[in-house]
């Protein structure tokens, strides 16, 4: 809807024919002129790699090449380690990183030839920090980082550039489906942070995009997270660097407090079940 607001013709491709066309008549109702375009696709993105390549050439021949791919196709499942059946583990992998690389793969060569294009990932704070409950779902997300800053390297004398969008926890059908199973810890340490809206983060995601800043983050508390992970990720200007350089040791002060807290909250849920169970037994 974000980008359809600026004048963009949109292919959505995902996998549920009914939800497409639903989407699409949401995306609509938000034309600037009548020359724009919604395309639906279905087609699984983390599956086979060749049906992917068939309808992103399918979907640049209706449209035209493609200016920017926004990879947004994910699933989360939160658990203790233990108990998350290995299959999710590997389907994690397929949905969270396959599941952009494929697309990726099919729009980099024409990019390439016509030397411009943007590339957005969408990561997520559980991308940035390794949180209880989320074995299965961070380590998907971090793999993006890496996948980002390779790509960036090799793109980015073709002006082609990368970004990584870190969210918090947004108020979407994924994050209430989540919230049924997940971990009492989890709960308490992702209350911390809030809860944001949709068009908050896709007004923020598209405005990156655009620009071509490497990282995408939100509020105060995802700033501090993407200083403090900045490591050898490249930086939009100058200025984005001197500011990560220093704000880190202040940052890192911060961030210690955060974990330790996090920390204090799997203690005290961990004595609430032993407590439990004891009493459990005496009944």
């Amino acid at each position: 809807m974000e980008c359809y607001k600026h004048g963009a013709f949109i292919t959505l491709v995902a996998r549920d024919e009914h939800k497409l066309v639903q989407a699409k008549k949401e995306v609509e109702k938000f034309a600037i002129n009548d020359k724009q375009v919604v395309l639906c696709i279905s087609v699984d993105v983390a599956k086979d790699y060749s049906q992917v390549e068939s309808v992103i050439k399918q979907a640049q021949e209706k449209l035209g090449p493609v200016d920017m791919l926004v990879n947004c196709a994910g699933t989360s499942l939160s658990g203790k380690f233990e108990e998350v059946e290995v299959d999710h583990f590997k389907k994690m992998m397929e949905v969270n990183y396959l599941g952009s690389v494929y697309p990726t793969r099919a729009v980099i060569t024409t990019m390439k030839e016509r030397r411009m294009g943007r590339i957005m990932f969408v990561s997520s704070q559980a991308g940035q920090i390794g949180l209880f409950g989320y074995t299965a779902y961070s380590p998907s997300k971090f793999a993006l980082r890496g996948l980002a800053e390779a790509l960036q390297m090799e793109m980015k004398p073709y002006n082609i550039y990368v970004t990584v969008a870190y969210p918090p926890d947004t108020d979407t059908p994924g994050f209430a489906e989540e919230n049924k199973t997940k971990p009492l810890e989890t709960k308490l340490i992702s209350e911390t942070s809030g809860v944001s809206q949709p068009e908050q983060v896709a007004k923020i995601v598209v405005k990156d995009a655009v620009q071509g800043n490497f990282t995408s983050s939100f509020g105060p508390d995802g700033y501090m997270l993407s200083a403090l992970t900045c490591g050898m990720s490249p930086v939009t200007s100058i200025t984005e660097g001197l500011q990560q350089i220093v704000t880190m040791g202040l940052f890192r002060t911060i961030a210690l407090f955060y974990l330790g807290s996090f920390d204090s909250i799997v203690r005290r849920c961990m004595i609430q079940r032993e407590q439990c169970k004891a009493a459990d037994k005496r009944e």
